[in-house]
């Protein structure tokens, strides 16, 4: 799945291909994503344009200069690339946004898990985006956030942090990768851990997720970038996929086990 990295690499790649051009038309091909594709948005966006592209969690807000914001999500599978009108789509590319230089912003979504919504309202009173935490590379997102929201917690610290609720974009990739150079066990519970340690892991946490973004977002089977071309954060992964490898630090062996249904790495020397 795309983690906030992905997404970020994304919104930065289609950004300036985008922003400032009218829109001249929208083709949808296939409707039925996670939820059906907003009904009338290419009557919404016709003649308009993008003003900005941001993020917020692991969303694309493209606004127009209208009232209209385009949420976007890559869901499980998708994509976003930057062609032109001469390339002919592929199976799974399900919508175009055609542009008045003949530019297209194509969403490609295998897995159809993905969303593309438009909205008018403020966009912090969506129903997606309204409680979700702080963002993590904000000053907002500190390690005393962290801890005055575990007291009396009984989750493991990774799904804590994995939990959009209490920081957002903190996928599995990243929460592994964050508690291992925390030197934090994944299993350990949430309540259980000090506010020092939860300094050291918000901090932990800004800089994993600074590093993939300069790199370009982790490699993974179904991400490409707006070029079509894959991230290179895994080549620096610490923990994470590296089950039986020695550890970076002492050797000892990555260990992996399942947390809330998802692969967790750790080493048991190194994490405490």
């Amino acid at each position: 799945m795309p983690e906030l990295p992905e997404v970020e690499t994304t919104c930065n790649g289609i950004r300036p291909h985008i922003v400032g051009k009218t829109i001249s038309d929208v083709i949808i091909r296939q409707k039925q994503l996670r939820w059906p594709i907003t009904e009338n948005l290419r009557e919404l966006l016709i003649g308009h344009l993008f003003e900005s592209v941001t993020r917020r969690a692991k969303y694309c807000l493209l606004k127009t200069n209208a009232t209209e914001t385009v949420i976007i999500h890559l869901g499980m599978s998708g994509n976003l690339r930057v062609t032109n009108t001469a390339q002919p789509p592929e199976k799974h590319d399900h919508v175009d946004f055609i542009f008045n230089d003949n530019t297209v912003l194509r969403f490609n979504d295998t897995r159809r898990f993905g969303a593309i919504l438009a909205t008018s309202e403020p966009i912090s009173d969506h129903k997606l985006i309204s409680q979700l935490g702080p963002e993590p590379l904000s000053e907002q997102f500190t390690g005393s956030h962290l801890h005055s929201l575990s007291k009396n917690r009984k989750a493991t610290i990774k799904s804590f942090i994995m939990d959009g609720h209490n920081v957002v974009g903190v996928g599995n990739i990243y929460a592994s990768e964050s508690l291992f150079m925390a030197g934090i066990l994944p299993t350990r519970p949430a309540g259980k851990i000090s506010l020092k340690r939860y300094q050291k892991l918000a901090e932990c946490i800004k800089i994993v997720l600074q590093q993939s973004i300069d790199q370009g977002g982790t490699t993974l089977r179904d991400f490409v970038n707006e070029q079509g071309k894959p991230g290179y954060f895994q080549q620096s992964l610490a923990v994470y996929g590296r089950k039986n490898e020695p550890c970076s630090q002492c050797s000892t062996p990555i260990e992996q086990l399942k947390i809330a249904q998802r692969a967790s790495f750790f080493c048991v020397v190194c994490q405490k």
